[in-house]
């Protein structure tokens, strides 16, 4: 669950690097929460409230796809590829910096 939090902090920030365990914990934390939130829409015979969840997570899960691409090396936009994406998303992270990394610059004052 601290990936799931950690990924809802960051939720609208595509700059950066998301590891393989913080984009996997989120998917299946998000997923499980959506299967909860299913059975409770089933008992209340109601038909939003999961509907409401998934566009509450339409925004972090497109911020949390698009650092993991960073992570690879790759452009974010790869995370709007729905399979190609998720395999993507199983190989491990490059090594050393990429060109997404954020590498704050010195003051020239």
């Amino acid at each position: 669950m601290k990936h799931y939090f950690t990924v809802l902090k960051k939720y609208a920030s595509v700059e950066g690097r998301a590891s393989r365990a913080e984009y996997w914990n989120f998917l299946l934390s998000s997923y499980l929460v959506s299967v909860v939130l299913a059975i409770i829409e089933i008992q209340l015979h109601t038909n939003f409230i999961v509907m409401t969840y998934t566009v509450a997570m339409f925004l972090p899960s497109l911020a949390v796809g698009m650092r993991r691409m960073h992570d690879l090396g790759k452009y974010g936009v790869y995370a709007l590829v729905p399979i190609y994406s998720h395999i993507l998303a199983c190989f491990p992270s490059s090594k050393g910096i990429n060109t997404y990394d954020f590498i704050p610059q010195p003051n020239k004052s």
